[in-house]
């Protein structure tokens, strides 16, 4: 039993210092010099403990093939009032546009986001791979290779997501905007009667 808990611990020490790159099992076993198996069980116990602990304030995100130490989604608001200030106010509102654009149409390139928000994207493109939203996914085969964006996994960390299938649906979001819309037209419509 003892031995069980010096591999949960070592296993919680090496999701911390993996940090938002996260780490794969195969690399904890490696490091642990335990079978997968094990790894993946002790790592089923650790995520129990934190789903059962009410002060424990962390999460193992499975984000493709990588674990990641995070916090718990719960606790998202009180993250997003100290970072109100600091990350999330520096990303402008042209700059949240072009995140959602690539997010949601990957790869894509610069051009087309252009094309779809009606105005030049290249600052927008540059503060959002300094702040490793987004990265180069490779090149268009058409004259002048333009670059192809897409998002990284930070920006999966940053989300809470495992997957893009988690992304919300933007056709609903679409339906719901355009009822929103005709709903405040037809209001408008009898008040003038």
């Amino acid at each position: 039993m003892e031995q069980n808990k010096s591999l949960i611990a070592e296993l919680e020490a090496l999701l911390f210092v993996s940090g938002e790159e996260g780490v794969e099992i195969s690399q904890l076993s490696k490091a642990t010099k335990k079978n997968i198996l094990e790894v993946h069980r002790a790592l089923a116990g650790l995520q129990q403990s934190y789903e059962k602990d009410s002060n424990s304030a962390l999460n193992i995100l499975e984000v493709g093939s990588r674990l990641v130490l995070t916090t718990k989604a719960e606790l998202s608001y009180v993250l997003a009032e100290y970072s109100a200030n600091a990350k999330a106010a520096l990303l402008s509102k042209a700059a949240l546009e072009t995140l959602a654009i690539i997010a949601y149409k990957q790869p894509i390139a610069r051009s087309q986001i252009d094309e779809i928000r009606g105005v030049s994207s290249s600052g927008s493109v540059q503060k959002l791979q300094l702040r490793n939203l987004i990265e180069e996914k490779g090149r268009m085969e058409t004259p002048g290779k333009p670059i192809l964006y897409g998002t990284t996994d930070y920006f999966m960390n940053y989300f809470g997501l495992k997957s893009f299938s988690e992304l919300p649906d933007i056709r609903a979001m679409e339906k719901d905007f355009i009822e929103s819309e005709v709903d405040l037209f037809s209001k408008m419509y009898d008040a003038s009667e």
